[in-house]
């Protein structure tokens, strides 16, 4: 990227945004699994899923959906109380789509979660096709109750990549929902994939401008991981010509340029995303979460950019 370099010491990590939201403890995610599908996995829009999408890929050993989410919250609790017994929590539906379903389903699922002794908010992850208006309408006298973030999982600004990937949606359905959220007074957390097929330097780059766009308050970036299991993973074997797969160093450039369009004050919650070995075809970098943001930091200060 050329042209004056900003200064992001505002822009905060996920951490930092906690802090703000939580000043008297520390609060820490539990990931659950609630047992719910995805429309383009069941039929009513698509079936296979997203192409590079292996949910084993982030879901803790806790995260089964023979377990309620209480016990699963419970098990969570037990895992970070030994460490931090003063520790609060916000329960993360994470697997799948979870606002796909039966409205007092969900309505159920959501209250059972916080019931659960120390549970202080809920991070809801989902698909920009999948908030119906009654869904809304409770969310957003729910979000007068307790923290509550929403994550729409976009992965591209470019129609042509979301038919690629199977989607189901268009980005005109992202933008729509997120700005109907948002204009509840729903914090917005937003997800992209980079390096999918077909997006090169430039087209990440008018991603990221339009990213800039949306009224969101987080922002999770990680790089295109190739999992065994996926359709994506059987078209890399059969002709990775078509692939780009970065460098850590490569990667660590793109996301500095990406992020230089971004506001200064978003809280950008990860750059970086590590699936288990086991299943990992590609990039196998050998670095930690941690270890990667470190490395971009480093970086970051090298090329004469500010972070947090």
């Amino acid at each position: 990227m050329h042209g004056k370099v900003k200064d992001f010491r505002k822009m905060k990590d996920y951490g930092t945004f906690l802090k703000e939201q939580f000043p008297d403890f520390k609060v820490q995610k539990i990931a659950i699994n609630a047992g719910f599908t995805c429309p383009n996995r069941d039929g009513s829009i698509g079936t296979g899923g997203c192409t590079y999408c292996n949910n084993q890929t982030f879901n803790p050993e806790y995260c089964t959906t023979d377990k309620s989410v209480k016990n699963q919250l419970e098990e969570g609790k037990h895992f970070f109380a030994r460490k931090y017994p003063t520790m609060k929590y916000l329960a993360y539906f994470q697997a799948y789509t979870n606002t796909y379903g039966e409205f007092q389903v969900l309505k159920q699922k959501y209250e059972e979660a916080l019931q659960v002794p120390d549970v202080v908010g809920l991070v809801i992850g989902t698909r920009p096709d999948c908030m119906p208006d009654d869904l809304l309408d409770y969310l957003t006298e729910l979000n007068r109750k307790t923290f509550l973030l929403v994550e729409y999982g976009v992965e591209s600004t470019n129609d042509e990549t979301l038919r690629r990937i199977n989607r189901g949606h268009t980005y005109g359905v992202a933008k729509d929902i997120i700005q109907k959220t948002a204009d509840r007074g729903i914090m917005v957390g937003v997800h992209m994939i980079l390096g999918l097929p077909g997006e090169e330097h430039d087209e990440l780059m008018r991603q990221a401008q339009e990213v800039a766009k949306l009224p969101i308050t987080t922002l999770k970036l990680h790089q295109l991981q190739l999992i065994k299991g996926t359709k994506m993973g059987r078209e890399y074997a059969e002709n990775p010509t078509l692939f780009h797969i970065y460098t850590a160093e490569e990667y660590i450039d793109l996301v500095l340029d990406y992020i230089q369009y971004l506001p200064e004050d978003l809280v950008l919650e990860r750059f970086v995303s590590q699936s288990p070995k086991n299943l990992l075809i590609a990039p196998d970098w050998g670095l930690k979460n941690h270890e990667f943001t470190d490395k971009v930091r480093k970086i970051a200060a090298a090329r004469g950019i500010s972070l947090y």
